[in-house]
């Protein structure tokens, strides 16, 4: 399994941000939106930019698990993530 996070910011500062943060994902950089588009994030100018988006995508890019945030605190927990994650993962586990 492989955990990429796309985030709409310049190659430069993703990256800047993802050394700092130490974090142990794939950082991908999206400033033209594309990706985030293709998966629906929402943009909300009342709101300040773009909403949350969280979306677990299995190796053949179907899409199994998906929340899309109301405002910048509506994001799930680590639990319900992780929770995600091993469902896609135990579908693709051999029986």
């Amino acid at each position: 399994m492989v955990v990429l996070v796309a985030g709409p910011e310049p190659a430069a500062r993703f990256d800047r941000f993802f050394r700092r943060a130490g974090l142990p994902f794939i950082g991908l950089p999206d400033p033209s939106h594309a990706l985030l588009r293709l998966y629906g994030q929402e943009v909300n100018l009342f709101k300040l930019g773009r909403m949350p988006a969280q979306v677990v995508i299995d190796c053949d890019g179907i899409v199994r698990w998906a929340h899309y945030g109301h405002s910048m605190a509506d994001i799930p927990g680590s639990d319900e993530l992780l929770a995600a994650l091993d469902g896609v993962a135990s579908m693709s586990r051999p029986a």
